[in-house]
């Protein structure tokens, strides 16, 4: 059962959210991008209302909240009714998928990566973003879980517990970037972006098949 009521309960917290943590956003789209290569077909597995598809030039995404599509599709993304853990695509479609917060809300994340592991072409990548669960915004998160509309239903991942998953899978050729070392409301600029993790609370993972 995909978990998707707090996404359709308050799609406009969730906007707000970034116009609130707009160097937070940036922070991340930084260190996506400095992991992104350049490709020609590409997806986000669990696009939500498209933030990080639009700025990195994803043209297609994939999410089971009818509210986050409706928003996503607005920006000109064409998302289709699905989960990560069945995608509805062939083998070997895509060269790049991109799951960013997304890991945390799927019920399964073996089948979820299989599934990414999938449809990618030989070489292909997956980029995953994500906040550590060992950061301190993590702990954060999960200390005060039952209060946030969103991470209230969050299952929280450490690097390396996400790296294992990946792969057991088949996924190799990690490669890391961390961002966000200060507190949300400390933040009045786009934070640096720095190899490995450990430090930053945002981490990228980008892995290839």
């Amino acid at each position: 059962m995909a978990r998707i009521e707090p996404f359709e309960k308050y799609s406009e917290k969730y906007e707000d959210w970034f116009e609130k943590n707009k160097f937070v956003y940036g922070s991340e789209i930084q260190a996506i991008k400095e992991l992104f290569p350049k490709v020609k077909k590409s997806i986000e597995i669990g696009v939500g209302s498209g933030k990080f598809a639009v700025p990195l030039g994803i043209k297609i995404g994939i999410d089971p909240s009818p509210r986050m599509r409706n928003i996503a599709q607005q920006r000109g993304i064409e998302v289709i009714d699905a989960t990560a853990e069945e995608l509805p695509f062939k083998n070997s479609q895509f060269e790049l998928a991109l799951m960013v917060t997304t890991i945390c809300f799927v019920d399964n994340l073996n089948l979820a990566f299989r599934e990414a592991y999938r449809i990618l072409k030989p070489g292909g990548y997956l980029i995953i973003g994500f906040v550590d669960k060992d950061s301190s915004l993590g702990k954060l998160y999960q200390q005060h879980k039952e209060k946030s509309l969103f991470y209230k239903i969050a299952i929280f991942y450490s690097t390396k517990e996400v790296v294992y998953n990946l792969s057991k899978v088949g996924f190799k050729e990690f490669d890391f970037r961390q961002t966000i070392f200060h507190g949300l409301n400390e933040i009045k600029n786009v934070e640096l972006v720095k190899e490995g993790y450990g430090e930053g609370s945002f981490v990228v993972i980008r892995a290839r098949k």
